[in-house]
């Protein structure tokens, strides 16, 4: 095995370790953190100032002293969990089974406040369904299509809510309220933190992919930054036939039945494309820029590129226009490197073929 397949090989089995890592259980270290992952836990016995996540699952065993503010398919704290602080929570579903000493603060899917769960606080949610069985020490507003009070329910406050009430309305100490504006005010916006969260994401995820076409496609990476270093104009020209021409293809496609199935098959191919010149795009610019001032390093050129391009792609007007013409780049490149390829293997079977078919001597 020469230098380069060693490095190849290298390379994959670190992306395949990032891929197994993401999907793995994530322990929070006791300290304010942003965090991401498959699973994410405060575990028992732990202590985290303030919690910001973003993943599948997001549960909170030990204390946050602070603020938590989730995004993730589930949410849950748990019975012996406890936040001192407030919940700001967009997920699937949220479950509170230990204590909340602050206010709640819910976009979901569902809502379930179990027997052992307590809010210290206000309760503000916007969801599909909420099962309140536990207690909540100041007010609650709830939009929902169903609100379920079971008996062992708890509202010090007043309830606002709009939807089907159902179960022990004796829990409520205040008064109770419907009011149908609450099915849209009450839904909470996206915590503050995840537009950077996502973008950290976008990062890793992006380079992750330009990882892999750098170690499996090395000649063919190279050719791309080539096209978009020696003719940008050109390249990009070309790609942006490809960006426009191949969505009108695929809509001619759907006049007829039979093209139909080819033009869905189509719409994720081109799909994947687009991604695909996004990060080839941000590679070739970065690799042309540092090869200008004598560093020819293409794995720094990828990071590079693509910290650059998410950073950009948060800066509003220019971040747009910037990443459009970087994308039509990144097609161009691609598309004109495959048609040189296939250019190169058409003369050297022509060559092979001529050779073949020339005079023999006994």
């Amino acid at each position: 095995m020469d230098r380069n397949q060693r490095l190849r090989t290298v390379v994959v089995i670190a992306v395949i370790a990032l891929v197994l890592a993401g999907t793995v259980p994530a322990t929070v270290a006791a300290q304010s953190d942003a965090r991401t992952g498959g699973t994410i836990v405060v575990d028992e016995g732990e202590t985290v100032d303030e919690l910001e996540a973003f993943g599948g699952s997001i549960v909170v065993r030990g204390t946050v002293t602070g603020d938590v503010s989730a995004a993730g398919g589930d949410v849950v704290i748990e019975d012996g969990g406890e936040v001192g602080g407030t919940l700001e929570v967009a997920s699937g579903s949220v479950t509170i089974a230990g204590v909340v000493d602050g206010d709640v603060d819910v976009g979901a899917g569902s809502l379930t406040v179990a027997e052992s769960g307590t809010i210290g606080g206000d309760l503000r949610a916007g969801v599909g369904s909420a099962t309140i069985d536990g207690t909540i020490e100041g007010d609650a507003e709830i939009g929902a299509e169903t609100i379920r009070l079971g008996e062992g329910a708890s509202i010090a406050g007043d309830l606002r809510y709009d939807g089907n009430l159902e179960g022990n309305t004796d829990a409520v100490a205040g008064t109770i309220e419907q009011d149908s504006s609450l099915g849209i005010s009450t839904t909470p916006t996206i915590p503050t933190f995840a537009p950077w969260v996502f973008a950290a994401y976008a990062f890793a995820v992006n380079l992750l992919l330009g990882a892999v076409l750098l170690a499996l496609f090395p000649r063919f990476s190279g050719n791309v930054a080539a096209r978009v270093s020696t003719g940008p104009l050109r390249t990009g020209l070309v790609g942006l036939g490809v960006f426009v021409g191949v969505p009108i293809l695929l809509i001619a496609l759907l006049i007829t039945v039979i093209g139909i199935p080819l033009s869905v098959i189509g719409a994720f191919v081109f799909a994947l494309l687009l991604w695909i010149g996004a990060v080839y795009g941000w590679f070739a610019v970065a690799a042309a820029l540092l090869s200008a001032v004598g560093i020819g390093n293409r794995w720094l050129a990828l990071v590079v590129g693509l910290a650059v391009g998410t950073a950009l792609s948060r800066a509003p007007f220019v971040g747009g226009l910037i990443t459009l013409i970087v994308l039509l780049l990144g097609l161009g490149a691609i598309a004109r490197a495959l048609y040189g390829h296939r250019r190169s293997v058409r003369e050297r079977d022509r060559r092979v073929g001529a050779g073949s078919d020339g005079p023999t001597t006994d």
